[in-house]
């Protein structure tokens, strides 16, 4: 048996039990220019998705981690809370599918 096999893994915080707050002010990423001579709906489905990628980290880090538990007013005020205008039901649900299929 290898000797590695034998050790004992270091102990980890877990942030399941108590929440993290927020790095606010939420700073975005630099922004490079999206690829020209698309449709119109694959940059509107683009943003949506970097939108709800957005809330379901900052969900995640507050301590949200079922899909269950992310309600529409929830995500809403979590999204009012990193300073981003409020989501709509579409995105809403697509947050809760990143959630969902995450794993």
């Amino acid at each position: 048996m290898p000797a590695a096999a034998l050790t004992k893994p270091l102990p980890t915080q877990s942030t399941a039990k108590r929440s993290v707050p927020f790095d606010s002010p939420y700073e975005p990423v630099v922004k490079r220019p999206l690829p020209a001579g698309r449709p119109r709906e694959w940059y509107v489905t683009h943003n949506r998705r970097l939108k709800a990628m957005r809330l379901a980290i900052a969900l995640l880090d507050s301590g949200i981690h079922l899909p269950g538990q992310a309600r529409n007013e929830t995500i809403r005020s979590t999204a009012e809370e990193i300073g981003m205008r409020p989501p709509s039901d579409t995105t809403c649900h697509m947050v809760r599918a990143f959630m969902r299929y995450s794993r």
